[in-house]
């Protein structure tokens, strides 16, 4: 990137505020992966979700930092085990969540709308 580049000499400390700002940007580029096999990978790090996680991840992961409706995660849940109740998709969103949080992925609920899969640093 143009900015990058610096004249020398630099002091260590402007130094150290470009290799963080550097280092932000690779790691906010980052996008999870979720593999045939149901392997979700995030930032050198995976998890193993199972079948029905994985189908639910599969909506959620191509629209990484986006809002999924609600009813479309309800709809694919009912096509993979019948159940398209509130209840189970809550229920499976809270162990979804239970299983990306050593990925430093979390899902957050949007009041009304739906889900956002998002890095634990990302704002709310």
């Amino acid at each position: 990137m143009c900015e990058d580049w610096v004249r020398a000499p630099i002091p260590p400390h402007d130094l150290q505020a470009r290799v963080d700002a550097l280092s932000r940007r690779y790691h906010m580029n980052r996008l999870p992966y979720l593999d045939e096999s149901g392997v979700l990978r995030f930032c050198s790090r995976s998890v193993t979700v199972s079948p029905t996680q994985a189908e639910l991840l599969e909506l959620l992961v191509p629209r990484y930092r986006e809002v999924v409706p609600r009813e479309a995660l309800r709809f694919r849940l009912g096509q993979v085990n019948g159940s398209r109740t509130r209840n189970a998709l809550d229920l499976h969103m809270m162990r979804i969540r239970d299983r990306i949080q050593p990925l430093g992925l979390s899902i957050r609920t949007v009041w009304g709308r739906g889900y956002v899969l998002e890095t634990h640093a990302d704002p709310l």
